[in-house]
């Protein structure tokens, strides 16, 4: 770096961007109503980002000041070589927090593993603890093995381990107090999610289907005491402490509760573009950069110092429209 290149990344709003979610593949084993198609495309392989070429990004990244990086998917740990990766992105100097988001299904067989490669924490996907319920959202998935999967994570001594739960109405709304219940008596975490409106879906109405982060606190209220924390985990949570427990409960709401004026997160899809922001297409695509100028850190760095002066001040999501971001969930990184 230069003397007068910046050491930082700051957007022309203000905010120091130091967290980066690198989707690594946008592979699943599961079928979330949510976050894709029943029958998905994938992305051929030549569009994908090579194990080589996302070290490289991350490391420019930690270079530019990025403390905490998210390995997210698809579901990352179906990716072929995804524990080196890790485990090569963890040793990276700089890097203060290496995590992971994962729907569980690999954790029974692979938790030790990522935790000696320096994951030092675990959001797993859970939106129900009804066996139906989780195969009628995951249309693929056993819900038994991500439940042997969180026990797995625990015994492996992870430094947090955190449910993140979609909760759509009539589908899994009534539950919030028995995924709460689940939690403390785990002595793991879990966050609320208002669903977001990324990809066309066909098996619900996203307007019907909206449970607002004010109306699940209100039904928490009936069983649980839950106090305001001023905790932070560098993502979007407000976080709550359940009383008498260790268990932290966050709320993610993107439509009731705009986070955007504090947001210091970007993205990298697996395609390799560097998203601005969840809820617009404001991107740069830094696998071509790579590819072009393969070796040249200097040209790549730049491109994403120049980068946060498209960073948009907030999203527009409206769960009442049809979605004007197409791409899904899976295709963007959760």
């Amino acid at each position: 770096m230069t003397a007068t290149t910046p050491k930082l990344l700051i957007d022309r709003f203000g905010r120091t961007v130091d967290y980066l979610r690198i989707s690594i593949t946008d592979r699943c084993d599961f079928r979330c109503v949510y976050c894709m198609a029943e029958d998905m495309t994938f992305l051929p392989r030549e569009q994908v980002l090579t194990l080589e070429e996302i070290y490289t990004l991350a490391k420019a990244f930690v270079d530019l000041g990025v403390k905490k990086i998210r390995i997210t998917g698809g579901e990352p740990l179906v990716r072929k070589g995804a524990l080196e990766l890790l485990e090569n992105i963890g040793q990276i100097d700089g890097l203060q927090e290496l995590v992971i988001t994962t729907n569980g299904s690999q954790l029974e067989a692979m938790a030790m593993e990522l935790k000696a490669a320096g994951v030092k924490r675990l959001n797993i996907s859970l939106d129900t603890l009804d066996e139906d319920k989780f195969k009628a959202i995951t249309r693929t998935g056993n819900l038994q093995h991500v439940l042997q999967g969180i026990q797995a994570a625990k015994l492996a001594g992870f430094e947090r381990i955190k449910i993140n739960a979609v909760i759509l109405k009539n589908k899994n709304h009534l539950e919030v107090c028995n995924l709460v219940q689940y939690a403390v008596d785990n002595e793991i975490d879990i966050s609320f999610i208002e669903e977001m409106p990324l990809g066309i879906v066909d098996q619900h109405d996203r307007s019907n289907a909206y449970y607002s982060s004010d109306l699940i606190r209100q039904d928490l209220a009936k069983q649980f005491s839950l106090v305001a924390s001023l905790e932070k985990t560098g993502g979007p949570s407000n976080y709550f402490k359940v009383n008498g427990t260790q268990t932290r409960v966050g709320f993610i709401s993107p439509h009731s509760d705009n986070f955007c004026s504090t947001c210091n997160r970007v993205r990298l899809t697996v395609e390799g573009r560097l998203l601005l922001c969840l809820g617009n297409e404001h991107s740069v695509d830094l696998k071509a950069l790579l590819r072009a100028e393969p070796g040249n850190m200097e040209l790549l760095k730049k491109a994403i110092i120049d980068a946060m002066l498209i960073k948009p001040e907030k999203h527009e999501f409206n769960v009442h429209e049809q979605p004007v971001i197409l791409r899904y969930m899976n295709m963007t990184g959760g």
